[in-house]
């Protein structure tokens, strides 16, 4: 089993069965067709980065895949351009949105793209020096920069240029789309530091705004998650936008009012930006909470922060409250100008 390239480079007498098209959801079907016979699947380079060995093994068990690997394109690109291979980023953009390449986009990084068009990584990479390298490990091996006349077979080299945003959370205001509606930069990192994103966890953004804390949240890992609650139609377009802008296009959008639209998976962390004074969102999240995770809620009003005062004394935890100001221009003179303080109620679910 192969792709109908790869079947047509080994010689002999085999059933010979190329790949359907999606694979995916035709692969289980495939292989119990086959059931107990002997399968060789072909396989690019390194099966088991970012390929197909690691799908069979999830489906079959590692006890049923031999796994014989040769050089990943990685390797072979990086022996090509004289790059160390520890100090490369590698994205996978098979099948996926061009603007998961964002997050990795920093001065003087090298990224080496996976399935990635030429001209659309271009277009999100701005400045950077893009090299094609194509058909590696082949007869008809070559190296270039003709984006247009790139080889399907090929992996992209990236030589990132300047620009791009921190990974650390507590973007600028100004690179999200909002209507107001968007935990300040000050209050946003501060929210950030207190769920504590770890790789893998699940967050729920509820009552999400801007999507801020989801889209920052995803940022600090690729594997990171997050889902954001927006009752608000044209905020829950705008959080897709911010999602896809940031580098982080797998942020679930979910429309709908609070606690109703709270039927969800399981989060290791849940942040309230808004709707706590609404009946049950409190009680809602605290209970789908995983144990060992992590609640913060912001108020800025003095009846949401008579819901914290009277949650903090009911499930423990800290209550914060944060003032902020920035300069601003008195006539030819610079002086302060507050924003409207902020309440942080944050708990651990193995405190209560």
């Amino acid at each position: 089993m192969g792709s109908a390239r790869q079947l047509d480079l080994v010689p002999g007498a085999f059933d010979r069965v190329a790949w359907p098209a999606p694979l995916l959801p035709a692969l289980p079907g495939l292989l119990d067709a086959h059931a107990g016979r002997r399968v060789c699947v072909l396989a690019s380079g390194d099966p088991m980065f970012h390929g197909i060995g690691t799908t069979l093994v999830r489906l079959l068990g590692a006890d049923a895949v031999r796994v014989v690997p040769h050089p990943s394109s990685v390797s072979l690109a990086c022996a090509r351009l004289g790059w160390a291979l520890d100090a490369v980023d590698v994205v996978s953009l098979v099948g996926k949105p061009v603007s998961l390449l964002v997050p990795f986009l920093h001065p003087g990084r090298r990224v080496l793209v996976l399935g990635g068009s030429p001209p659309e990584v271009a277009a999100v990479a701005g400045d950077a020096r893009l090299t094609v390298l194509e058909q590696l490990g082949g007869p008809g091996e070559r190296v270039h920069h003709d984006l247009a006349a790139a080889d399907p077979l090929h992996v992209l080299a990236v030589e990132c240029g300047p620009g791009g945003y921190s990974l650390v959370p507590g973007l600028p205001d100004d690179a999200y789309e909002h209507d107001g509606q968007l935990t300040k930069r000050e209050v946003r990192a501060v929210s950030l530091a207190l769920l504590g994103p770890r790789p893998g966890e699940l967050l729920w953004d509820v009552g999400a705004g801007s999507g801020s804390i989801a889209v920052e949240w995803c940022r600090t890992h690729p594997s990171c998650r997050a889902i954001a609650v927006e009752r608000s139609p044209e905020r829950a377009a705008r959080i897709t936008r911010n999602a896809q802008a940031l580098g982080v296009p797998a942020v679930r959008v979910v429309e709908g009012a609070s606690p109703q639209a709270l039927d969800l998976p399981t989060p290791d962390a849940v942040f309230i930006g808004g709707g706590l004074t609404a009946p049950g969102v409190v009680e809602r999240c605290w209970d789908a909470l995983r144990p060992g995770g992590r609640l913060v809620a912001n108020a800025v009003t003095v009846e949401s922060e008579a819901v914290l005062a009277r949650w903090h004394g009911e499930l423990g935890g800290s209550l914060t409250r944060l003032s902020v100001s920035r300069d601003t221009r008195v006539g030819g003179f610079t002086g302060w100008r507050p924003h409207m303080p902020v309440t942080t109620w944050a708990v651990t679910k193995e405190n209560a």
